[in-house]
């Protein structure tokens, strides 16, 4: 019923805590008053004891009471909400500096949906948790004690005995549900986790799946998930449903008893009537805050539900702290007989070798699938070696930090983001320059031109800048990577998928950078690389040869084969494309 961690997580909220019960506590008062005063006055009238002159003092009186209760609620509500921002914020910034220690590589342990939905939907929770649940629990054990001196003074402690009794039956109850409801919950978000997980994966995907006509089979998928995400929903009701009807038998119940018990003593002679209307109007305020803890005792288990998932992201191992930096200026990077795999059962990479030296123009290439694009993962540092030895000037790459390492290396794939904003905030976030270096760099890929038809520096992106062309947004994803100015750029097939002027200007660019700056490219496509210093073919995780490109023609391998058929494929598409023009 109680989660000691989130208390010892943010003890600055107790004091709120405790002004929120204060609050309560005086509201409860002051109802009590103001009905002991409307007792009291039905009292004598009904015995002819008061005029009508005398309801001056009792009206002022009962607006005192009230006008004092609004200024408790608010002070109630205003410290729930004080109570729930602090917890709110200490745990969003807990699982960002999570996300943070893990690096890149964190969904190696979690997914993007879990963390989001964590992160917002979780600890949104945690509000009703800190602001309602956590203070509604002390104060439901307070009141019905205060209640009991109330009662007794007022002439009838057998009546306050009996209501104390019948009190505990509702948290009696309430325990009663909390082990299936804990399981349940725990359900329900893990349910709620992966109907997210799939939303985001087929949002994303939109594009790919009506192209092969595929939306139609993953909408059938979602409905399924979605049903399953009812199903366990509709579970979680009934039981909430089932119990309030439980917590409502014993609190109006009790409240009844009260009533009952009161009314007797006002016939019997042993309580006068204002007492009995005092104690039968405030019967029902015996149970109402335990019953009212009890409504929100379903909250307070989504919310520790939600903790749950979010302490267990938090517990995840760390990879050890990396403290190593790397120098002005990189003169090699190597791997050793590198072994990885995504899985255990199915490795990716099979004692991969090979050297990257200083200024060098390096290309890997093969076809798809054969591990390309895994190698460039590992040299960022968004996933481990299992074994072997990758090394950056004989630092194992495990050793280096990421800012080190993402100060001096630069990654340009395929699917680069971008943010909602301008031209110019999607550059700045690579490095801090005047408006004329902007417009260079924008120039040498080939981008002014289009820009000064739009409106310059200041042309608004839309999310992801889905208002560009695949062809524009490399060009801008390369003009963002060359303002970073680092030692090593790293091309992760950069030029697919895009327009033939968008290829050559990125080609280009990247045999400038070739010049002055270690340069490695991973395509599919062997005539981007023909040029390179040296090339090394990768062919189901294992470099099968390497050299330059004439030297790979002549040794007739892999990358021959490979070579021809794609030049006959560029010679056949050349030659359609005559015909069609004559």
């Amino acid at each position: 019923m109680f989660d000691k961690r989130l208390m010892e997580l943010c003890p600055e909220s107790k004091q709120y805590i405790v002004g929120n019960i204060l609050f309560q506590w005086l509201e409860l008062f002051m109802n009590a008053i103001m009905i002991y005063l409307i007792a009291y006055a039905i009292g004598h009238f009904y015995y002819r004891g008061w005029s009508t002159s005398d309801l001056v003092p009792l009206i002022l009186g009962i607006c005192v009471t009230v006008v004092v209760r609004f200024f408790t609620t608010q002070g109630a509500v205003k410290m729930s909400y004080m109570a729930s921002k602090t917890v709110k914020k200490k745990m969003r910034q807990m699982i960002y500096e999570k996300l943070l220690k893990l690096g890149s590589g964190y969904q190696k342990h979690v997914s993007t949906a879990q963390i989001v939905q964590e992160s917002v939907e979780g600890v949104d929770q945690l509000e009703s948790y800190f602001g309602q649940y956590v203070p509604q629990f002390f104060y439901a054990f307070l009141a019905p004690i205060t209640l009991f001196f109330l009662f007794g003074l007022a002439g009838s402690w057998s009546t306050a005995i009996v209501l104390m009794i019948c009190v505990p039956l509702i948290p009696g109850a309430i325990m009663m549900v909390q082990k299936i409801a804990k399981k349940l919950l725990a359900k329900y978000w893990s349910q709620y986790e992966q109907l997210g997980s799939t939303f985001l994966e087929n949002l994303q995907g939109m594009t790919t799946l009506k192209t092969y006509q595929a939306d139609a089979y993953k909408n059938e998928q979602m409905n399924e998930e979605s049903e399953h995400f009812r199903f366990v929903t509709m579970k979680v009701l009934t039981m909430q449903l089932n119990s309030i009807i439980i917590m409502d038998f014993f609190a109006y119940g009790g409240a009844a008893i009260g009533i009952l018990l009161a009314t007797r003593g006002f016939v019997r002679g042993n309580v006068g009537l204002a007492n009995c209307i005092f104690m039968i109007l405030l019967s029902a305020d015996f149970f109402l805050p335990m019953r009212r803890l009890g409504s929100y005792f379903h909250v307070a288990m989504n919310g520790m539900a939600a903790s749950d998932k979010i302490f267990q992201f938090l517990k995840l191992e760390e990879p050890k702290e990396k403290t190593e930096s790397l120098s002005s200026s990189i003169s090699k990077i190597e791997m050793k007989d590198v072994h990885f795999a995504y899985e255990p059962e199915r490795e990716i990479l099979h004692g991969i070798s090979l050297t990257v030296g200083k200024q060098e123009f390096i290309g890997i290439v093969g076809e798809s699938g054969s591990g390309k694009s895994t190698i460039a993962s590992l040299l960022m540092g968004r996933q481990s070696v299992d074994q072997g030895s990758l090394t950056i000037d004989g630092k194992e790459t495990d050793t280096i930090s990421e800012q080190s390492r993402m100060k001096e290396m630069t990654y340009v794939g395929t699917n680069s983001f971008f943010f909602k904003g301008t031209i110019r905030e999607n550059l700045m976030v690579a490095a801090k320059a005047d408006e004329q270096k902007l417009w260079d760099v924008l120039e040498q890929c080939a981008l002014a031109e289009f820009l000064k038809e739009e409106q310059g520096l200041d042309t608004l992106l839309l999310e992801n800048a889905g208002n560009l062309s695949g062809g524009q947004k490399q060009r801008l994803a390369l003009a963002r990577a060359i303002l970073h100015d680092s030692q090593i750029y790293i091309f992760d097939e950069a030029t697919s998928n895009i327009d033939m002027e968008s290829e050559e200007a990125i080609l280009e660019q990247i045999h400038q950078l070739a010049k002055t700056k270690t340069v490695i490219m991973i395509t599919h496509r062997l005539a981007n690389v023909v040029e390179a210093d040296r090339i090394y073919v990768v062919d189901n995780g294992s470099v099968v040869q390497s050299g330059t490109h004439n030297e790979l023609l002549e040794k007739k391998g892999a990358y021959a084969t490979l070579w021809k058929t794609q030049q006959a494929l560029e010679q056949f598409g050349k030659e359609t494309g005559d015909e069609k023009t004559k």
